[in-house]
């Protein structure tokens, strides 16, 4: 299961985009377990815990038990983020792993056949390490069951800027492992280039190499000038 993290591209100081994508199967189950509707406590069935010290996922103004919702990209005000994300999947440019189809709808997981909106996260920070967890829509938990596969996609907003986390790859260890897959968080902290930034810097590159293919053929007329000259003096002489 994969989340990638990318400053907002409409509010890059005050909010992050959040980008689901990825499956798993989870291992065979031993008691009831079910992703919680709400809950600011961690539990090892909705929360994954990073415990390393290269691990930190809180950069900055470490959360305590914080659950902030998750809004979706189709908002007129997320036109940017959304367009951003569309440009990058299957049919609409750019592909990419991680941004499966339909990567711009509200964040929905899938366990076995149900499926359940993301509408937020839990953060916290504790003495056991790092905690992020996820918290569905509805007014039952989402129930999963032993051997059934999951799956989540689709990205939303959160009021946090990019600066409270710490960039780069993280793993959760195996201590705090929701049963229904391990996590991998990759926090970028510039915003998802868009379609125009790669023409521009393929446009400078293909510059560049006119430039240089240019100079490079005036010094083999140059040379060539002065081999025939060299040549035809060199026959005088004799």
């Amino acid at each position: 299961m994969l989340i990638n993290v990318y400053p907002s591209q409409d509010n890059p100081t005050t909010q992050t985009l959040w980008v689901f994508s990825g499956t798993s199967s989870h291992s065979t189950q031993t008691g009831p377990w079910a992703i919680r509707t709400s809950g600011s406590t961690f539990q090892a069935r909705d929360t994954w815990r990073f415990t390393s010290s290269n691990n930190n996922l809180y950069d900055a103004n470490n959360p305590s038990s914080q659950t902030p919702s998750l809004s979706s990209l189709f908002a007129s005000s997320n036109t940017a983020d959304r367009n951003s994300v569309l440009s990058r999947i299957p049919g609409g440019g750019k592909t990419d792993i991680t941004f499966a189809a339909s990567a711009t709808n509200t964040p929905t997981i899938t366990i076995g056949s149900n499926s359940r909106t993301i509408a937020s996260l839990f953060m916290n920070n504790s003495t056991f390490g790092d905690e992020l967890g996820i918290r569905v829509s509805g007014s039952n938990n989402l129930n999963y069951s032993s051997g059934a596969s999951s799956a989540w996609v689709g990205s939303g907003l959160i009021n946090k800027p990019i600066s409270d986390f710490h960039a780069g790859t993280l793993n959760n260890t195996a201590l705090g492992t929701p049963r229904f897959g391990s996590v991998r968080v990759i926090v970028n902290n510039q915003v998802i280039p868009e379609p125009e930034e790669y023409a521009l810097v393929f446009a400078l590159f293909a510059l560049g190499f006119v430039f240089f293919h240019r100079h490079w053929q005036k010094k083999q007329r140059r040379l060539v000038k002065f081999t025939a000259g060299h040549s035809s003096s060199k026959g005088e002489r004799s």
